[in-house]
């Protein structure tokens, strides 16, 4: 994709050992933090001798000057991910497996959050994953993804939420605790008025200043991603919407376009603003808490994190020519061709289940005859789509009930359906459930997509609904 890759290394050299110098640099300051503050920890002890925070981070900091020194040697070629591992990754990165093994790792996120919200854990966490950009930046493919000028800004939102939710759910386990112990959030206790003038302003005037000057080096350091003069006779091979529209872009693959573009993004409106009617907790204005509120933060998490989050980032890095899925290792291949038989539910049903045709009217039947064949051959559509929406949420209350008289699994649940149906009523009850559902359907689909071709489980073409 770089033609020479030894200019290519050549032309990265510089970025490699700064990046790695930037590194070094954070975790001296790091060191230096806890030193003067006297907040050093011990983490361990080896035959009487510890290892406290401030050692751990000057050794770090110690071995990122090394990998700088070898980078700006002319070694960056050497600092570099083996190949195998590599290819495993881009394996490993396949859509079945993003989709779910980000579902698996925010879950492992949340049952484990008092040990990731540690500073340390995620100190350590930030560090790993900045060696990580540094020996992957080597590989041309990799490169030419992140360093794109369309995607630079997507790279640091991702380091930004990452941060940011980190933040949250640290002050948010911070108040657990003190709410435990019987004492008022941490918000309450800095209780202390903040003046408009001169506070408020100052702060403000600060940020923009700080900002501007970012945003001129931003400008001078890095190309605008203009591309050629639009023609009607040639589009960009892939195509891709703006980033914050990459969400929608990719649930057109596993719905139609009136479900994807019209249907599903009213829902999300109409949910959002049907929050303050459905929402019966009135536990944690104000401050930050999960204890008090797991139902809301759970679901909002995997609704933003992981059906939106996640699809603009599968969207922005891993959807290359002609919409394929490529590996973030490898190279964006125009003449890539990959087989997807599309397949719909009651083909399955009739065809690879009963081995028969699917039911189809004959020629010259009236209007009447045909929509009753189109219903017939998608009746197993309609029965797992009515038994998705209309036996889940009872199952649901039931299955908390169920749950009751297992310690180990009412430990693991995040919401009781049972108190929720209560408290709530059936009306708000079911609006609650329904928009679960709705928002489980899409990874559900996706997986389904990427196994077994399953691409609709409602296809009737002939009026143009596809489900």
């Amino acid at each position: 994709m770089h033609g020479n890759e030894a200019e290519f290394l050549e032309s990265i050299t510089g970025f490699v050992g700064a990046w790695y110098l930037f590194a070094a640099l954070m975790n001296t300051g790091a060191a230096l933090y806890l030193w003067r503050s006297g907040r050093v920890t011990t983490l361990v002890k080896v035959a009487g001798v510890g290892l406290n925070t401030l050692t751990l981070w000057a050794l770090v900091a110690t071995v990122f000057v090394t990998l700088s020194g070898l980078a700006f040697g002319g070694g960056v070629g050497g600092l570099r991910l083996p190949q195998a591992l590599r290819d495993a990754f881009d394996a490993v990165m396949a859509p079945q497996y993003y989709v779910t093994g980000m579902l698996v790792f925010l879950a492992i996120l949340y049952v484990a959050r008092r040990f990731f919200v540690q500073p340390v854990v995620a100190w350590g966490g930030l560090n790993f994953v900045l060696l990580y950009m540094g020996l992957s930046i080597t590989d041309p493919d990799f490169a030419s993804i992140v360093t794109k000028p369309d995607n630079v800004p997507i790279v640091g939102l991702v380091y930004l939420l990452g941060f940011f939710t980190w933040l949250g759910a640290y002050k948010a386990v911070l108040n657990d605790d003190r709410l435990a112990e019987g004492l008022e959030p941490l918000e309450k206790a800095d209780d202390e008025k903040v003046l408009v003038w001169p506070d408020l302003v100052y702060t403000e005037l600060i940020c923009m200043v700080a900002l501007t000057a970012l945003l001129l080096v931003w400008g001078i350091l890095l190309q605008a991603p203009l591309e050629e003069a639009a023609s009607t006779v040639k589009t960009p091979n892939p195509s891709k919407a703006p980033w914050y529209f990459l969400g929608l872009q990719e649930m057109l693959v596993y719905y139609d376009p009136w479900m994807a573009g019209v249907v599903l993004p009213s829902v999300v409106v109409a949910g959002l603003m049907a929050i303050p009617y459905i929402d019966y907790n009135k536990a944690g204005s104000g401050y930050y808490t999960i204890s008090q509120r797991k139902f809301a933060y759970v679901t909002f998490q995997f609704g933003f994190l992981v059906l939106w989050v996640t699809l603009i980032v599968m969207g922005t890095f891993m959807r290359g020519p002609n919409w394929n899925f490529f590996g973030l290792y490898e190279t964006w291949d125009a003449h890539k061709v990959e087989a997807l038989n599309n397949v719909d539910l009651s083909e399955y049903f009739w065809v690879s289940l009963l081995g028969s045709a699917r039911p189809s009217a004959p020629l010259g039947s009236s209007g009447v005859v045909s929509l009753g064949y189109i219903l017939l051959r998608e009746a197993p559509g309609f029965v797992c789509v009515f038994l998705y929406f209309a036996a889940l949420p009872p199952a649901m209350v039931l299955g908390c009930k169920w749950m009751e008289d297992r310690p180990l699994l009412s430990k693991l649940r995040i919401v009781d359906m049972k108190e929720l149906f209560l408290r709530a009523g059936f009306v708000r009850y079911m609006v609650i459930s329904h928009l679960l559902l709705l928002m489980g359907l899409l990874p559900l689909k996706m997986v389904l997509r990427w196994t077994v071709n399953m691409k609709y489980f409602i296809s009737i073409p002939e009026y143009f609904l596809n489900f």
